[in-house]
């Protein structure tokens, strides 16, 4: 299962340097990273997870999978985007393909990198952003509103829901505010997300900072922080400039450099973390002596669900997943010990995965 942040950012904020540190790091570190490049724009990085460290250590396997997480470098955004200026209409298209927005931000002063508007603003380059993204969204919504007009005459049950889900949603961009704002109940949901529109998309906010305030910012990235804060947004402080040296480096050179910036860990690390915590994504792991893999889900799978995401047969053959909670298995030394303890669980298609379940599914072939 792949889940996509889009990278997105004015020109000259540092997106593509963030970006290319990114691969960069998970490249060098390919043992425990995995790293591959699926388009010159697109990367598949690692979740750090030291957890997936300590059971493969007391399993003895021979080999580590993390989850993984793409993101795509998507082209510099430049007002009237949503109008097709710059590479709008392309833009606007890649973004529709992500799940998530992590949204590059100028937090930094430097007279030798002009700004596209002439001056260091990241609340309002983010809401230049939000505001073409929102302008498409509702070019969207009355083409597809007119579209509808005939099926609704034919009652058509989901032209209805998908008329009045977008006259919602128009109501909430008309008021300035982005989509993800409307309220939505549950048995609509299917039909929310098939509409696509692009302010729904969760957004983090990526601070770009100069290197001597990667670790506690300064007054630009903490007005983007409130920022966040008052729309439930989420916010990270990285310095791109630090980043970049770090991703050419060795483990321990890097290790010895975070030290003497008196960071406890790569400003990227924290960036697939946040990315991962804001899709509201968790973790279980299978677990043996050939391997221990992380597996990624939503929060909220039932455990036929989450044997789907190794294999479609073992959803539809789902028995019954053998269940250990992740400090069950570490405080026992392992399955058998787990097993003696009665802290093995047989837990059937109800069940609810937890994130660091320890799981083995059996299935009907």
């Amino acid at each position: 299962m792949g889940f996509k942040t889009g990278i997105v950012g004015m020109p000259n904020v540092g997106k593509s340097t963030l970006f290319n540190a990114l691969t960069k790091t998970a490249a060098a570190q390919a043992a425990n990273f995995p790293f591959c490049t699926i388009e010159p724009n697109v990367g598949e990085v690692s979740v750090p997870d030291a957890r997936l460290d300590t059971l493969a250590e007391i399993a003895s396997s021979k080999q580590i999978i993390p989850a993984r997480m793409t993101f795509v470098d998507i082209a510099g955004l430049v007002k009237g985007a949503s109008k097709g200026e710059g590479l709008g209409n392309q833009f606007l298209a890649n973004i529709r393909e992500c799940d998530a927005i992590a949204h590059v931000l100028r937090c930094f002063e430097d007279d030798d990198i002009t700004h596209v508007d002439g001056r260091v603003n990241p609340v309002e380059d983010a809401q230049t952003i939000e505001t073409e993204l929102m302008l498409a969204d509702l070019e969207s919504i009355e083409k597809r509103l007119a579209g509808l007009v005939r099926k609704i005459k034919g009652g058509d049950k989901d032209a209805v829901l998908a008329n009045e889900l977008l006259l919602r949603a128009k109501d909430v961009l008309e008021g300035g505010k982005p989509a993800r704002f409307v309220e939505v109940a549950e048995d609509e949901q299917k039909a929310w997300d098939m509409l696509q529109l692009l302010t729904t998309k969760p957004v983090l906010y990526v601070c770009n900072v100069e290197e001597e305030n990667a670790a506690n910012g300064n007054a630009h990235s903490d007005a983007v922080v409130a920022m966040a804060v008052e729309e439930g947004a989420a916010a990270v402080v990285i310095s791109a400039a630090i980043e970049e040296q770090i991703s050419q480096l060795d483990d321990e050179d890097a290790e010895m450099f975070l030290e003497e910036m008196g960071l406890e860990e790569a400003g990227l690390s924290r960036l697939i973390k946040a990315g991962y915590a804001l899709l509201a994504l968790q973790t279980y792991f299978t677990v043996g002596p050939k391997e221990a893999r992380a597996w990624t889900i939503p929060a909220g799978t039932s455990a036929p669900k989450a044997a789907g995401v190794i294999h479609g047969d073992f959803e539809r053959g789902f028995i019954r997943a053998e269940t250990i909670a992740y400090d069950d298995f570490v405080e026992n030394g392992g399955e058998q010990g787990a097993k003696e303890k009665g802290k093995m669980r047989a837990e059937g298609k109800g069940y609810t995965v937890q994130d660091g379940d320890v799981l083995h599914f059996l299935f009907n072939t």
